[in-house]
């Protein structure tokens, strides 16, 4: 053989050797941080479930129950499972999770450690089990079943004493191998000692384990996890900057849970993997109420919270509670279609679909990590750069000019969450220069991007600040309609009112102005009240009253009435008081219009509420709204 052939032959062999050992030594990137177990990457996949308030509430029209309320009162007549269940089929939900116990101690199973339960109801003459019929109905449409029970007892003697951590732990027990496979663990943080009652120091060591002894997949979910997080407000709205990493070691759910912007943002470096979920009722209030019939969120507004929560990294838990019947509302379930038929209008087109990609870095240069994985719908396969490689670009030509308003990236979490700051650009052709659409931090499971529709043919997408490499799986782009409601999502002004306020009068304190903000029918207004006095009002006329009504600020930063004295008067002199040291439930983490209503209607021209405790432990409040229930 020709030496020279010889030489050139070994030369392409040796060649050859190289790129094949170069490349080899090219490996996937290592995961950066903690990571998500299976079990929470399964649970992000889901996205959106439904939340189910049922109990004796549902009857009573009140948000906490005290534990005093006689079991008999529960009575769904009509109670069907399978509709809730194939309601949330039908609406894209993936799961129901169900309030077995709330903080009334309510059992919605005929449980053995308790006498407060369904048994001793009149349902099914004490013969029923809502457990069994809602998870044997999520079998028979394919949803995965979840549980809340609350630590709190307001019922249970042994609540309140050593032995009551057992007793839960039991109960616990009792649930979790009695009814399948349960997804997720749903536990909140509250205690006795928020009524001023009895403070229970909860074994959570205990609680955990009992959990992950019956249901090692199960999601955890509490102010701290483990499994998955609380955002510090009940509105659907995630922070902007959503890690899913959160230092939970010397916290607990509660009052010993980190501050609420710390989980509504995460901990960029944290200890554990404890990702968002973002629960929100369709209604303003968790239980049903006839008075809220009318009052289910709009489209529009349903479509920003999903914008603020799935779109921000976190999970959405929309609560949908069954009227009395024991079904889903006609109002709620239309309003969960219309949602549904809005998504997927909004995602049905992803114009990236036939674009051609090209990055300013891929890893190794190996089709293995092709920006071009952004597009093939494989959950698995991904961009990603080289180690070191912290900031790079993609470039997005789309097959023609488009009009969009919607964009969509997704991090391949399995490896962790490393996006810190990125952005998107539009090229615009006239200008001849990149023009910026929108702007973030993190990305994490799933990102979705609003801004003023734009028409372009090119777009860019810069990772401009990465902890580790970046590596994204899924890049979307949607030309979605601005609005889906025939009014938009318009706020609520001159509500709920029985009787005008027209011709009311604050008349102690003496305010001006700033008082009759709270009597002016436009919830969109109110007064800032400094310090803990009486409010009382002239109604002009004597009324029938059934019980009234008061809105806070909506925002929760800001101080509500939390404990109070409520009175009525006929003359502005006598007064009879018809609640004492009472409590609006929940109103710090739901800020929201409260409806009291008295044990019985009495004729009244003047009202006093006398604020005893704020929201925020100090004097100042805030008033939006007064209003009076006469029907």
């Amino acid at each position: 053989m020709n030496n020279r052939f010889l030489s050139v032959g070994l030369l392409l062999l040796s060649t050859g050797l190289w790129l094949s050992c170069s490349i080899s030594t090219i490996e996937p990137p290592a995961a950066y941080g903690v990571t998500p177990t299976a079990s929470q990457l399964e649970w992000q996949k889901m996205e959106y479930y439904m939340f189910v308030h049922f109990g004796p509430n549902t009857f009573t029209d009140v948000e906490w129950g005290d534990g005093k309320e006689d079991p008999k009162v529960f009575n769904p007549a009509g109670l069907d499972c399978r509709q809730w269940a194939k309601t949330a089929k039908d609406a894209g939900m993936e799961a129901i999770i169900i309030t077995a116990k709330h903080h009334d101690g309510f059992c919605l199973w005929p449980s053995q450690y308790s006498t407060h339960t369904v048994r001793e109801s009149l349902w099914k003459e004490g013969k029923g089990d809502v457990l069994r019929e809602l998870s044997d109905a999520c079998k028979e449409y394919g949803l995965k079943f979840g549980v809340y029970l609350s630590p709190w007892d307001q019922n249970h003697p042994s609540y309140g004493t050593p032995a009551y951590n057992q007793l839960f732990a039991n109960t616990l027990t009792e649930v979790l191998t009695g009814y399948g496979d349960v997804f997720e663990q749903w536990f909140d943080g509250a205690n006795g000692d928020v009524h001023k009652g009895k403070r229970q120091e909860y074994d959570w060591d205990l609680f955990h384990s009992t959990v992950y002894a019956h249901q090692p997949h199960a999601v955890i979910f509490s102010d701290v996890g483990p499994g998955c997080r609380w955002m510090g407000n009940e509105k659907g709205i995630a922070g902007e900057t959503n890690w899913s990493r959160l230092n939970i070691e010397d916290f607990e759910p509660g009052l010993g849970a980190p501050p609420i912007d710390t989980l509504r943002n995460g901990n960029v470096y944290g200890e554990a993997w404890a990702p968002a979920e973002t629960d929100v009722s369709i209604r303003p209030g968790w239980f049903y109420s006839p008075r809220t019939d009318d009052k289910v969120k709009t489209v529009n507004q349903l479509m920003d919270i999903y914008y603020t929560s799935i779109g921000r990294n976190s999970n959405l838990l929309l609560n949908v509670p069954p009227d009395r019947e024991g079904r889903i509302h006609p109002s709620d379930s239309a309003r969960l279609m219309e949602f549904k038929r809005a998504r997927d209008k909004s995602f049905e087109n992803n114009l990236t679909q036939e674009a051609s990609l090209q990055a300013t870095n891929t890893r190794g240069n190996l089709p293995a990590y092709a920006a071009a994985n952004l597009l093939n719908g494989d959950y698995d396969s991904y961009w990603a750069t080289d180690d070191g490689v912290l900031s790079a670009s993609i470039e997005i030509t789309l097959k023609q000019t488009e009009t969009f308003n919607r964009f969509l990236v997704q991090e391949y979490i399995p490896l962790g969450q490393r996006v810190a700051k990125f952005a998107l650009e539009a090229w615009d052709e006239t200008a001849a220069q990149w023009t910026m659409l929108a702007e973030g931090t993190t990305i994490g499971y799933k990102r979705l991007l609003r801004f003023p529709r734009t028409t372009a043919q090119k777009l860019r997408l810069t990772i401009q600040e990465s902890l580790a490499c970046p590596v994204l799986n899924t890049i979307g782009l949607y030309n979605t309609p601005e609005s889906f409601d025939a009014e938009g999502a318009m706020k609520e002004k001159n509500p709920f009112f029985d009787v005008s306020p027209d011709k009311w009068a604050v008349t102690y304190p003496d305010g001006g102005e700033s008082f009759k903000r709270i009597i002016d029918a436009d919830i969109n207004t109110g007064s800032f009240i400094p310090q803990l006095i009486k409010i009382v009002i002239d109604l002009n006329e004597s009324h029938p009253l059934k019980g009234f009504i008061y809105v806070p600020s909506y925002n929760s930063t800001e101080p509500a009435i939390m404990r109070y004295n409520f009175s009525v008067s006929k003359d502005g002199k006598q007064w009879t008081q018809v609640k004492k040291n009472a409590v609006f439930s929940n109103i710090k983490n739901n800020p929201v219009r409260q409806d009291v209503l008295f044990e019985a209607s009495i004729e009244a021209r003047y009202i006093m509420i006398d604020p005893l405790e704020t929201t925020l432990g100090g004097q100042e409040f805030i008033i939006a709204e007064i209003g009076v229930i006469t029907k």
